[in-house]
């Protein structure tokens, strides 16, 4: 049953990106684009966390239409 929900780890990347990388990310220095770097980083994580998201529904449609997610 768990090797059938892999797909589920796509889930794991928002919480990385927003909760496990801040510790590293957490900087003003580098400048990107007049923005500091952790709110690039911050932005970039909520354009990925959508993806990531359909990733893992997508996976999981696909089990439910062959009848093994249930």
């Amino acid at each position: 049953m768990f090797r059938s929900r892999l797909h589920l780890l796509w889930l794991l990347i928002p919480f990385v990106l927003f909760l496990g990388a801040v510790p590293w990310v957490n900087r003003v220095d580098p400048v990107v684009l007049g923005l500091p770097f952790f709110f690039v980083w911050t932005l970039g994580a909520t354009v990925v966390t959508p993806f990531a998201v359909w990733l893992a529904w997508r996976g999981d449609r696909r089990l439910t239409r062959n009848g093994e997610g249930e």
